[in-house]
């Protein structure tokens, strides 16, 4: 008899996995450290458009010239293309082992609750910045919407989403050259800025603490609503459908075309802007603003772009006999990406802002970036030593408890069966 129970597969087993999204994840997590720390640069005069200082050292404006070049609002859409990638694939895994599309679609709307939980309690005690409450808000809705539909169906809505970016990034652009010929004067953006960043500077942790959630609930609407992040994931779950990232020899021409042509098109929008800020053009500031808002809309392409570039490399690697302890060790970081990007905070928070040892306050932009790295390469070791004693993360086992708490016992994965997603 049918009773209309649907039992739930356990997460995905070692041999499921696939080397591009893992190792993109892992590489991923240094670039989400380079783009967060310049935050706790607190004692330094900031752009408005950005979180960089607008003055330093000759290494400081190299570091803040590649950064807006080639990091800042490419790595968020990167994410959110991978968390779309992984939410579609998660469900027709459950779906081909035999679960009801109700039970599959109601494991991942428990995951993404839990990652808004997880959001507020990352911004409330950590990090403003945090970016996990709205990829929880936004998978909620575009998995209501898209999880069950045909994978037609999701190509056209990707294909009208990236019509949207790219027509605001044109805009934004044809702004930009407008302003070029105005003196408008300086933006009058400094008390947003200003608002986004006083938590790192205040010393009482409480003040803090009251600050980064006020800034978290009014970022979080607009992360969701502004149409990179959605446009992001759902292109995300498009790939996802089609396995593109564990199926790269069958996509070798679209990866190719989509690295060169997004991370081209995302560092020529990103170019006339990081030379303005260190000085080597000239430009209004509107016509900076405009810019800046021209690079935040084409970081769709560009994070697309540097998934395939990942997705070709991992291809390569994937052709080797043995993979070295340098790939095996950011894999095991993109395997425990959850673990890392908080570990991240974790440890930065405390040293960096001024309520804690206040280390941001003495930083230029160089020692920052080093700071940076420094702390991607303690959470390389840490997961390293994780895959090493075939260990989980603990945010990953937090997750995935709170998410499959109503699997059946029958289909609970045995101990052999390994790391799972």
């Amino acid at each position: 008899m049918n009773t209309g129970f649907s039992p739930l597969r356990g997460p995905v087993r070692p041999a499921e996995r696939a080397l591009a999204p893992d190792l993109a994840r892992g590489f991923m997590l240094l670039l989400i450290a380079l783009a967060n720390t310049p935050w706790y640069l607190w004692a330094a005069q900031q752009s408005p458009y950005s979180a960089h200082p607008i003055d330093g050292s000759a290494p400081d404006r190299v570091v803040q010239f590649a950064m807006v070049l080639a990091v800042d609002g490419r790595i968020f859409p990167m994410f959110a293309f991978l968390f779309g990638y992984g939410m579609m694939r998660t469900f027709d895994r459950q779906r081909e082992a035999g679960t009801s599309e109700r039970g599959a679609a109601a494991l991942l709307r428990r995951r993404n609750v839990w990652l808004l939980v997880f959001g507020f309690a990352h911004a409330a005690l950590l990090f403003m910045g945090d970016i996990l409450g709205a990829y929880g808000v936004a998978g909620l809705l575009l998995g209501w919407l898209f999880l069950r539909r045909a994978e037609r169906t999701l190509w056209i809505w990707v294909g009208v989403t990236s019509i949207l970016v790219a027509a605001s990034a044109l805009l934004s652009i044809m702004g930009a050259v407008f302003a070029s010929s105005t003196d408008t004067g300086a933006a009058d953006t400094a008390g947003l800025s200003d608002l986004f960043g006083a938590s790192f500077g205040m010393e009482d942790p409480f003040g803090a603490m009251l600050n980064r959630i006020m800034v978290w609930t009014l970022m979080l609407p607009l992360q969701v609503l502004a149409v990179v992040i959605p446009a992001a994931i759902l292109l995300g779950m498009a790939a996802g459908r089609r396995r593109i990232l564990e199926r790269p020899q069958h996509h070798l021409r679209l990866l190719a075309w989509t690295a060169v042509g997004g991370i081209g098109a995302a560092w020529a929008t990103g170019l006339p802007e990081a030379m303005a800020h260190v000085g080597l053009l000239e430009m209004t500031a509107a016509a900076e603003g405009a810019m800046s808002g021209a690079r935040q809309f084409v970081g769709l392409f560009g994070g697309a772009g540097y998934v395939a570039l990942f997705g070709l490399i991992g291809h390569w690697l994937s052709g080797r006999e043995r993979q070295g302890v340098a790939t095996t060790a950011v894999v095991a970081v993109g395997k425990r990406s959850l673990s890392c990007y908080l570990a991240q905070s974790v440890i930065c928070a405390p040293v960096l802002a001024a309520w804690g040892l206040g280390l941001g306050g003495a930083f230029g932009s160089a020692q920052m970036a080093a700071f940076a790295a420094a702390v991607w390469l303690v959470t390389v070791g840490g997961a390293y030593a994780l895959e090493r004693a075939d260990r989980r993360g603990p945010a990953e086992v937090l997750l995935r408890r709170l998410s499959y708490r109503h699997r059946s016992p029958a289909k609970e994965s045995s101990p052999a069966q390994g790391t799972a997603r």
